[in-house]
């Protein structure tokens, strides 16, 4: 039986400041940058380039105890043990795989979290949040030319979701391991998208969003939201500056309302961790104040915008998403518009086909018409909606799909196709909601 699991607790767990560890709490190591870090040190009475190596122990080599930092003399790790650091980086405690590669992680949230019920981290399900990755992406970070087989993108599922397949959170390539035992083994995937969360639950309440059902139980910390990274990027043994790796904040929760530790996020990701910004994207259901503070980050550390659309026009938008009725399709793309891009980048219209809702070939002229005179240099994301237990919605035809994507297609709109990728474990876009198999 599927079940989602929400925690007894979970009124209590709505935390709007998760930023810093609570008074007297476990105070975690990651999450703080190498400033922050290098202050720490030098409280310890050490030089200042100590900083420095515990940065890089945590955020490139990507250690787990503080007493793999090989770089920092026993003397020095007992000091911070008995401070009350621990490097506390967010745990796989569960893993869910589907049969076309995809992984779905229940990961569970630091110690040091003030949004954390003290004794429920020994429950795997009890404060988790959920990542996915997937191997050789679902093709949402195309952009360079039109899908020519759009029904390749999309196998509608009969009936209910197959059995899940749950494993051990075990190393897959041997990285996820104390420093002197990792290896490295040979991958069967050359590019790949990690779906980050940053919020467990969602309070936006998009009527077709399995999320949505939890509400918001909690913000996550910046160290949480850049912990799901490197948890996965460890566990799969990704290589910088090797292997091509792409991140989308389009997980649980709406980036824009808990942006602080978004950002805080994202910094750490570029600066200590060394992931190009340029290679992330974060879907906003278009919190206009979110998107203006966004436009005032700088180029280096900002990573591309995405909007869920998923309407053509207020009246179903605000059906179906009723954070419109407060911040409207004009109001969203102003906004859009207010944004600085790089050269070249283009933002991205997430659409959710919804069958016989938003998926008639009238929408799809609306669709192009909007983004035209949007002004904007950008794309539509097709996306065939994933079901879920108690949404009264269908997932359109493979015919009414290829007609929405020629008509935009000759249009001259860009247009893509996102595979419905883990949909049989509960991991494909809009399906996040901690399912697990009791």
């Amino acid at each position: 039986m599927l079940t989602p699991a929400v925690t007894r607790e979970s009124s209590q767990l709505v935390r709007l400041d998760s930023a810093a560890p609570a008074s007297g709490s476990a105070k975690p190591l990651f999450g703080l940058d190498a400033e922050t870090l290098t202050a720490n040190m030098e409280n310890l009475g050490q030089p200042a380039w100590r900083g420095q190596q515990l940065a890089h122990a945590l955020y490139r080599q990507w250690v787990t105890e503080i007493d793999e930092i090989s770089t920092l003399s026993r003397k020095v790790r007992r000091a911070l043990a008995d401070q009350g650091w621990s490097v506390d980086r967010p745990q796989i405690v569960q893993v869910f795989q589907s049969l076309d590669g995809t992984e779905r992680f229940l990961i569970r949230g630091q110690k040091g979290n003030p949004g954390l019920v003290p004794g429920e981290a020994a429950e795997p399900a009890a404060d988790t949040v959920e990542t996915v990755w997937m191997p050789d992406g679902d093709g949402g970070e195309a952009g360079a030319e039109i899908n020519d087989n759009p029904l390749q993108a999309f196998q509608p599922l009969a009936g209910s979701p197959a059995r899940m397949r749950k494993v051990q959170p075990k190393p897959a390539l041997g990285i996820d391991l104390p420093v002197k035992q990792r290896k490295t083994l040979r991958k069967t995937w050359t590019r790949a998208t990690i779906c980050v969360s940053s919020q467990v639950g969602c309070a936006v309440n998009c009527q077709f969003c399995l999320t949505a059902r939890l509400g918001l139980q909690r913000n996550l910390s910046a160290g949480e939201i850049a912990g799901q990274v490197v948890a996965v990027m460890a566990r799969q043994g990704v290589e910088l500056g090797r292997d091509r790796l792409n991140l989308v904040f389009m997980g649980m929760g709406e980036p824009f309302l808990n942006y602080d530790p978004f950002m805080a996020a994202v910094r750490l990701l570029v600066r200590e961790v060394g992931l190009s910004p340029q290679r992330m994207t974060v879907s906003t259901a278009g919190i206009v104040p979110g998107i203006d503070r966004f436009a005032q980050e700088p180029l280096e550390l900002r990573p591309k915008l995405a909007i869920s659309l998923n309407a053509p026009k207020d009246e179903v938008r605000a059906e179906i998403m009723p954070i419109n009725r407060k911040w409207p399709i004009q109001a969203v793309i102003d906004a859009a518009r207010r944004v600085p891009l790089r050269p070249h980048e283009r933002i991205t219209f997430e659409y959710v086909l919804l069958g016989g809702v938003t998926d008639r070939p009238e929408h799809a002229k609306e669709v192009a018409r909007l983004v035209r005179r949007s002004g904007l240099p950008a794309k539509v994301n097709l996306i065939a909606w994933n079901p879920g237990p108690g949404i009264d919605y269908a997932i359109p035809s493979a015919e009414a799909v290829e007609v929405f994507q020629e008509i935009l297609a000759v249009a001259g709109i860009p247009v893509y196709l996102r595979q419905p990728r883990g949909r049989d474990i509960y991991a494909a876009c809009g399906q996040l909601k901690r399912t697990i198999e009791e």
